[in-house]
């Protein structure tokens, strides 16, 4: 927490000051895992879902993750308007008052919960609903400032949106369900930690306990490593299970080993220390980037196969 209140001086919001207050990044990747998710359900269960239906749910995870990036952003802007790569966000430019935003993510969170109830079934709902409160209460106002595993604990909420897909089609949540939850959760941890070992300053500066800052870069980078050897073997049980193919199977493997030869380097490197050279900082935001495409194209690999009739799983040999 910052010792002095920063009062940004007000100017007018535009339509993408109001985009970037929902996080459009982030929801994104929600939406993209979502679909995937629909999609694979209903491929593997033979149950049709309307597009339209199909259309309002992925709309109502739209809705639910810009809802609780807009309680994010009002619960953070304090800290927002100190550090550097956050300056410019809405509320601490002035774009958006607080209230406007606290008022914005409620209504949007009400809204996504009812579309998903109307278009699907109670329990899709109740898990987004879930997934809001996770985000915008439990990591956001408690984890975040309160302990170093804010971003192991709080990778929950980003792994519910395959979850919610897929109750949304058959209204329960099996095995394949929630490996796909344990997919983004194991990678949650090596993709936030490399982009902490660049901004590890900035959360010191506003004493917020990223594992940086408390354990030091080298722990962090051990623990990339950690998650990364955790991640690669638990992306390559939808091949036991029958929810990948060959398709699927082709793109874990190669990804995965990237991913790995990635925090292999990254913790033979001094990246986030206070010597780190140019290349190793480099290395940490390359690691960054690149664990976001690692999750676009494991999902866009599940997608593929399952919307294209091509998913011949392995388990059928």
């Amino acid at each position: 927490m910052t010792d002095a209140v920063i009062l940004p001086q007000k100017r007018h919001a535009t339509a993408v000051d109001y985009l970037n207050l929902m996080k459009p990044r982030i929801m994104m990747l929600v939406v993209f895992t979502g679909f995937a998710g629909l999609v694979a359900a209903s491929s593997m269960t033979g149950i049709a879902i309307h597009p339209a239906m199909a259309a309002i749910a992925t709309l109502a995870v739209a809705l639910g993750s810009g809802a609780a990036g807009a309680i994010n952003m009002w619960y953070d802007s304090d800290i927002d308007a100190v550090m550097t790569r956050t300056s410019t966000r809405p509320i601490p430019s002035g774009a958006v008052p607080r209230e406007e935003a606290l008022a914005l993510g409620l209504i949007m969170s009400g809204v996504s919960v009812m579309l998903m109830w109307l278009a699907s079934n109670w329990l899709a709902a109740g898990l987004l609903a879930f997934s809001i409160f996770y985000y915008g209460v439990i990591y956001t106002m408690w984890l975040k400032r309160a302990t170093p595993q804010n971003i192991v604990i709080g990778g929950g909420a980003g792994a519910f949106p395959p979850v919610i897909g897929w109750a949304a089609v058959t209204g329960n949540i099996p095995l394949d369900a929630w490996i796909l939850f344990a997919i983004i959760f194991f990678w949650t941890p090596p993709h936030f930690w490399a982009l902490s070992l660049l901004a590890h300053k900035e959360y010191a500066k506003v004493s917020v306990p990223m594992l940086p800052v408390t354990h030091g870069a080298k722990v962090t980078r051990q623990q990339i490593l950690i998650y990364t050897l955790v991640l690669v073997p638990v992306s390559l049980l939808p091949l036991a299970t029958g929810l990948g193919g060959w398709i699927y199977g082709a793109a874990a493997l190669g990804l995965g080993a990237t991913f790995l030869a990635y925090a292999v380097r990254l913790i033979r490197s001094n990246a986030g220390d206070a010597n780190a050279a140019g290349a190793d900082m480099k290395l940490a935001r390359n690691t960054f980037v690149f664990s976001i495409l690692y999750l676009f194209a494991l999902f866009g690999a599940v997608l593929v196969e399952h919307a294209a009739g091509l998913h011949f799983p392995l388990t059928g040999l």
